[in-house]
């Protein structure tokens, strides 16, 4: 069978008691290694867990998937995931490709940031679509991902966005000549997120545009390393999110919309900025 296994979003340890029977069990132990990231490396789950965990990139996920599921017809095939499986990547092709070869799968769920953002104070039943932003570069500067939040905003609902990481990317000039030479690692943080919105709503302001669904003192919650012991959270204006300071990956950013005082109340905790504390304040002082 392939089991498609949770690991939460802390470390090594938050592997469900289910989960970690599957992995040492299993003949194979996959971890896939480029839509998400845990606070420690390779080493520290092979250690845990007392065995070898094979690191599995895009490519092999997504064209060499018969590697992985080789043999999982007669043994336990373990594909851990950062996260939930189904959560904010789900991986339901690898599923789909197990369903073609007659291959059973069963799914281990765990923590993923679509509930553990809760950890903030606002209701996860009042989110609307999540969204994700991606790198901006010379040639290439979408805003999508603004359109989605302004369509939550309008319905009074908050927004969660997931902020891109690349793991093992190769460069344009790289993949024009097929060098398999790859990009250092990068993950955006809730600096650079706040700073492409920013320049999203000064373009429009530019084109005449008024209905903006932001602006430089819309109130946000950054978000780095949620379940992991060094999570910190800082509720600020977008403007002011340029120039928080939430150390290493992974960072989320989230944009409230309406908000009940209880939720307000719980985002004052996290507040550095004085002059939004009457804005979050439920009596209105």
């Amino acid at each position: 069978m392939l089991y498609l296994v949770g690991l939460g979003l802390g470390d090594a340890k938050d592997i469900t008691f289910k989960g970690l029977e599957v992995v040492k069990r299993a003949k194979r132990v996959y971890l896939e290694a480029y839509t998400s990231i845990l606070t420690v490396g390779k080493d520290a789950l092979e250690e845990f867990y007392g065995r070898e965990v094979i690191l599995a990139d895009r490519d092999m996920v997504e064209t060499e998937a018969d590697v992985i599921l080789e043999g999982a017809q007669s043994d336990d095939i373990a594909f851990l995931v950062v996260g939930d499986p189904f959560g904010a990547t789900t991986h339901t092709d690898l599923t789909l490709r197990a369903r073609e070869k007659g291959i059973q799968f069963r799914v281990i769920h765990n923590a993923s940031i679509l509930n553990a953002v809760g950890c903030c104070g606002l209701q996860l039943y009042n989110y609307g679509e999540t969204v994700s932003i991606v790198f901006w570069t010379e040639s290439w500067r979408p805003d999508s991902f603004y359109h989605k939040i302004a369509s939550n905003r309008r319905q009074g609902l908050h927004t969660l966005c997931l902020l891109d990481i690349k793991v093992k990317e190769q460069s344009i000039e790289n993949l024009m000549k097929r060098k398999k030479v790859y990009e250092p690692p990068r993950f955006m943080t809730v600096n650079q997120a706040a700073e492409q919105l920013l320049e999203i709503v000064e373009r429009k302001t530019k084109e005449g545009i008024t209905d903006l669904a932001l602006a430089k003192d819309t109130v946000c919650v950054g978000l780095a390393r949620v379940g992991a012991e060094t999570q910190q959270i800082v509720v600020r204006t977008l403007h002011g999110m340029t120039s928080a300071h939430l150390g290493g990956p992974l960072h989320s950013l989230v944009i409230p919309g309406h908000m009940h005082p209880l939720e307000m109340d719980m985002l004052k905790q996290f507040c550095d900025d004085e002059s939004l504390l009457p804005v979050l304040s439920s009596d209105g002082s």
